[in-house]
């Protein structure tokens, strides 16, 4: 019996060896830079993801650069640069400006909504609210922002919401006003930049994302799901507003339709390390990265979802499914 016990535990211990083997050669599989190219609103996210995946992969040195969505893109797209990730904030950014010359595919594994973020020094704070948001900022003495809308899916967002909610509250010109009191000095190339505008006192208010209000703890107001661009539930409503910005081309305008708001992330073509960049990519969409997300307020796609099952990795295709 004794004999019987003891080939058992050394059967069980070379199982254990066997598998944690395994798991040091996946992770000596992947080694060298991978450079991450990514929408400003996914900073803190994805500074967490880079530590857990580095802990995961010791061999990897994940480089990190955030921008405005529009503006991640071009850098592959207009500046040559080689990038293994990028990761927008807006899915169809990808879809208009990379495809199909720089990537053929791309997964859907992020949701958020717009707010209105402030500080406890903002003027009117204790009066503002979801029905006179609009009202609090076209006084004389506030001052509010937005981000850049050729540079940042943010900045084109806010725009849709002003749209939106001159027909939600049926204020004429509504539009016009809030566009008219926001000079360009308030407007800068991604939302993040923005916030020290906000905690310096020159701006009173932004529109930005709720996950990056939650994640600097800041206080918000919340605009109505109708105008938020939070959920699919307002689609059809989200179309009555359109917003132009620049193409491809000098010159070139794509229109941009109001739709519940999802992140996107590909790699492209000329990724110098595309066995970890698929690495990266798998751990975004796992139940790892979900919850990641989730711990900083960043709602995800369960599944994710890609426009083209067929060409995404393989190691990824067991945990997305198609459109």
């Amino acid at each position: 019996m004794k004999k019987y016990l003891s080939k058992i535990f050394i059967l069980f211990l070379l199982v254990l060896l066997t598998l944690n083997f395994s798991s040091v050669l996946q992770a000596q599989e992947i080694s060298g830079e991978l450079t991450i190219f990514h929408a400003g609103s996914l900073s803190i996210p994805f500074k967490e993801m880079e530590q857990a995946f580095e802990e995961k992969y010791p061999e990897v040195d994940v480089k990190r650069e955030s921008d405005g969505s529009r503006t991640t893109v071009r850098k592959v797209t207009d500046l040559n640069r080689e990038a293994d990730v990028i990761a927008s904030a807006d899915y169809t950014v990808i879809e208009e400006l990379m495809m199909p010359k720089y990537t053929d595919w791309y997964i859907n594994f992020a949701t958020n909504e717009m707010v209105l973020m402030y500080t406890p020094h903002s003027k009117y704070k204790e009066e503002i609210n979801s029905d006179n948001w609009y009202n609090i900022l076209l006084r004389e003495d506030v001052e509010y922002g937005h981000s850049d809308p050729n540079a940042d899916p943010c900045g084109y967002r806010s725009q849709l919401v002003w749209k939106l909610a001159e027909d939600f509250y049926n204020r004429k010109n509504l539009y016009n006003d809030l566009d008219k009191n926001c000079p360009p000095n308030n407007v800068r190339s991604k939302e993040t930049d923005l916030i020290a505008l906000l905690e310096s006192g020159s701006l009173d208010y932004i529109f930005i994302y709720r996950s990056v209000a939650e994640q600097h703890e800041m206080p918000f107001v919340l605009l109505p799901d109708k105008i938020n661009l939070k959920t699919n539930k307002y689609s059809a409503y989200y179309k009555r507003a359109e917003f132009a910005v620049n193409g491809k081309e000098p010159g070139e305008k794509i229109t941009k339709v109001g739709q519940p708001m999802v992140y996107g992330i590909t790699i492209p073509n000329n990724s110098p390390n595309k066995e970890a960049a698929q690495r990266f990519v798998e751990f975004v969409v796992s139940k790892e990265g979900q919850k990641i997300l989730s711990d900083n307020g960043q709602p995800p796609l369960k599944p994710a979802v890609t426009n083209k099952l067929n060409s995404i990795p393989e190691n990824i295709k067991p945990i997305v499914k198609g459109e």
